[in-house]
């Protein structure tokens, strides 16, 4: 057997797929109506909608199969992710990689295999696929067959995925936020790393928006993401809460850390902006929470903490 090798994006991957906070939860008729027609069409036993987890393949949509998730080291699906194309076995006791995989020798004997990998936002997170016990032949019309189908899958999580982003700035919104950052406060106690909770806020936003227009307040929005975003390394969390508020995860970063970026974006942002035409006064406020592991807080009261430590750095700015 050879087991599914880990796709380069794994981290980001894994990210996008939390972000979707999808995994575990209940079956939904829009997911079973496509495997319904997808056993129907290609007069197949089983059909799967699945997602790789990080340990485990786990089952959103399946028919035929009495259990909800498999170990990812056994996965075909695992594979899948893999590439772009379709995945297809016609006999699976014909191919080296699975012939003496445990879902092929035992239960459910899986002879015949066809996956599409399903992305979001250029992810591949899992597949649709079908399953028979039988070796068959598989045309190139049911391979179109099986994408359409699988596009359709793609649409519904994408809309899932929406759900949880800012439309404006692309980042997170609160909800996507709240749900990743959950994943990663887990991670950070388990393996004991430092993070840092920072929430900021744009001073005087209104006054953009009043004296030079709602586009310039939108664009001010856009260059504040896209500025600190750039700053950031890929385990970060980054999120537009709402209006001018924004909120940063931090992983492996102390509380001195976290100053001396906001220190370093401070100074840049500020020249950035009377460097233009017109020369804005763009700054901001912000708080600034280092989790203590030791008092187990839900993400939600670190949240709320940095909330209150950035009210009070922005009242008594106007004093």
């Amino acid at each position: 057997m050879e087991p599914p090798k880990i796709p380069e994006n794994e981290k980001k991957r894994l990210e996008m797929l939390y972000s979707l906070d999808i995994l575990d939860t209940a079956q939904e008729e829009r997911f079973d109506r496509l495997t319904r027609i997808a056993k129907h069409m290609f007069d197949v036993p089983i059909a799967i909608v699945s997602l790789v987890d990080e340990n485990r393949q786990w089952f959103k949509s399946c028919i035929g199969l009495p259990i909800k998730n498999v170990s990812r080291e056994v996965t075909f699906c695992g594979h899948v992710i893999l590439d772009k194309q379709v995945l297809i076995i016609p006999d699976t006791r014909l191919d080296q990689r699975f012939a003496d995989n445990p879902l092929v020798i035992e239960e459910p004997h899986v002879r015949f295999y066809a996956g599409c990998p399903l992305t979001v936002n250029g992810y591949r997170l899992g597949t649709l696929c079908i399953v028979d016990q039988k070796p068959r032949h598989f045309s190139p019309k049911e391979v179109a067959i099986l994408q359409d189908l699988a596009a359709i899958v793609e649409a519904e999580l994408t809309a899932t995925q929406m759900a949880k982003h800012d439309e404006l700035t692309g980042l997170l919104n609160r909800r996507g936020f709240l749900s990743l950052a959950k994943h990663n406060m887990d991670l950070a106690i388990r393996a004991h790393f430092p993070v840092c909770l920072i929430y900021f806020d744009l001073d005087h936003f209104k006054s953009i928006n009043d004296d030079y227009g709602h586009a310039m307040g939108d664009d001010v929005l856009i260059t504040f993401a896209k500025k600190l975003n750039d700053k950031l390394h890929p385990s970060d969390i980054f999120a537009r809460l709402s209006g001018d508020e924004y909120v940063l995860l931090l992983n492996t970063t102390n509380e001195s850390a976290a100053m001396t970026l906001i220190a370093a974006f401070q100074n840049e942002i500020k020249a950035y902006y009377q460097a233009q035409t017109p020369s804005l006064d763009v700054s901001f406020s912000y708080g600034v929470v280092e989790f203590d592991e030791d008092k187990r807080q839900k993400i939600e009261d670190v949240l709320a903490e940095a909330d209150q430590k950035m009210y009070l750095g922005k009242h008594s700015k106007k004093r």
